[in-house]
């Protein structure tokens, strides 16, 4: 199957969930700076968001140009990432609102474990699609980051109930752990 309406399908979700989100930050009250001071909780959560999403955005962006085609399968799997990711704007507002409570953090940890898990699945998917292209197959990779990730949300989840702020230290810390780049998927510019 062609793999457009997928990719358009899947940026327009991802594009809607960023603007909820960013729906969901107010405006400050005042003109002062210790008004915007105040936001500070919904902006910080706002922005762990926003990087979330766009991770999941460039490296679907990485998978879905290294595949030739996508079938029924990479389909529903894809449906399933993308149910995950729009559940991050509820969890946003409620973290952005609730940050040192242990239920909203934990929340959020299990739509980011989800997300993650989602992942990992279309990765797979894709990459049993392209079985007759070596290559590209394993340019889509096995998804050791993604199972890093997977388990430590899973360890931050539980860790949130005694410190949803240590919780946050490990969402804030993969976060930063997938800027790194994948060099793989250059193999594929000629």
């Amino acid at each position: 199957m062609n793999k457009s309406r997928l990719e358009a399908f899947s940026d327009g979700v991802i594009a809607i969930a960023i603007t909820i989100m960013v729906l969901g930050v107010q405006i400050p009250q005042g003109a002062a700076l210790e008004d915007l001071w105040r936001l500070m909780p919904p902006l910080l959560s706002y922005l762990l968001s926003f990087v979330y999403v766009g991770i999941y955005w460039v490296n679907h962006h990485h998978l879905l140009q290294a595949a030739t085609g996508v079938d029924r399968r990479v389909l529903w799997i894809n449906l399933h990432l993308l149910f995950w990711l729009s559940l991050l704007p509820l969890v946003t507002g409620w973290v952005a609102h609730h940050h040192r409570d242990s239920l909203p953090v934990a929340c959020y940890g299990v739509v980011l474990l989800m997300c993650s898990v989602s992942f990992l699945l279309l990765k797979r998917a894709l990459r049993h699609s392209e079985a007759g292209h070596p290559l590209r197959a394993s340019v889509i990779g096995q998804g050791r980051k993604n199972l890093f990730s997977i388990l430590f949300y899973a360890l931050a989840i539980p860790l949130s109930l005694p410190s949803p702020l240590g919780a946050t230290f490990i969402y804030v810390v993969l976060a930063l752990l997938w800027f790194l780049p994948d060099h793989r998927f250059e193999q594929l510019r000629d």
